[in-house]
């Protein structure tokens, strides 16, 4: 499996806050079965393009790629209009692969649109469940705005720790996005002041990599308490 353990709340917490708002229809039982599946075949099929080695990962590019295909094969019997998601996630893997490939994976802006990407799952999910994707704008962006928001912490808090322009950039964001979450609505001033906090903050600390994760699983509950609310 991937060493990446903040990966699995960027692919899951979405998906949650998709099923919360939307409401569940058996398709997105596979759904969430080709999406894990699908990020792992991922992980592995940019591991090969970065380190020009395809069959060190051959095993794990045929068991994940099995898997993500009869379980996408699945949802798309039943839900074929999710067709039109498939250019959006193909420009995506581009952006990393051109990353992966120069070995810079690690790259911001890499990690800006992969937050992207994970986001995505949510207005899946509600074209899953018959709700028209851009009835779920609000909640599509208080998800978007907060894992852009812990890629720019997490850089802070470990690989750039002690970097003052990225620092400065990271509290800029977190204040435009509590300005932007609260206009969405206001109950979501609550859980964004706090990442506000923490990224202006913690950062400044001796935190390990493993304090700054146990924050970011905390951060992601309060979201997801913030959507059902809201919801």
């Amino acid at each position: 499996m991937p060493p990446q353990h903040g990966a699995w709340a960027m692919l899951l917490v979405p998906y949650l806050a998709g099923l919360v708002t939307t409401g569940f229809s058996w398709p997105v039982l596979p759904l969430l079965v080709a999406w894990t599946a699908g990020y792992v075949l991922s992980y592995f099929a940019l591991l090969a393009v970065k380190t020009r080695r395809p069959g060190r990962v051959r095993a794990q590019l045929t068991v994940y790629g099995t898997a993500a295909l009869a379980a996408g094969a699945t949802v798309l019997a039943a839900r074929p209009q999710l067709l039109a998601f498939a250019p959006v996630f193909a420009a995506v893997l581009a952006v990393n692969a051109f990353f992966a490939s120069h070995r810079n994976d690690r790259a911001l802006v890499n990690g800006l649109v992969s937050a992207a990407a994970a986001t995505l799952i949510l207005p899946v999910v509600a074209a899953v469940n018959g709700v028209p994707p851009l009835e779920t704008g609000g909640t599509f962006l208080v998800t978007l705005l907060y894992f852009a928001g812990t890629v720019f912490f997490v850089k802070t808090g470990i690989r750039e720790r002690g970097n003052r322009g990225l620092l400065a950039a990271s509290a800029a964001f977190h204040l435009a996005a509590l300005a932007l979450a609260t206009w969405v609505a206001p109950l979501y001033a609550v859980p964004f002041t706090w990442y506000l906090v923490r990224a202006v903050v913690l950062p400044r600390r001796s935190a390990t990599a493993k304090q700054l994760g146990f924050v970011e699983i905390g951060g992601s509950l309060l979201l997801l308490a913030a959507i059902a609310v809201a919801a």
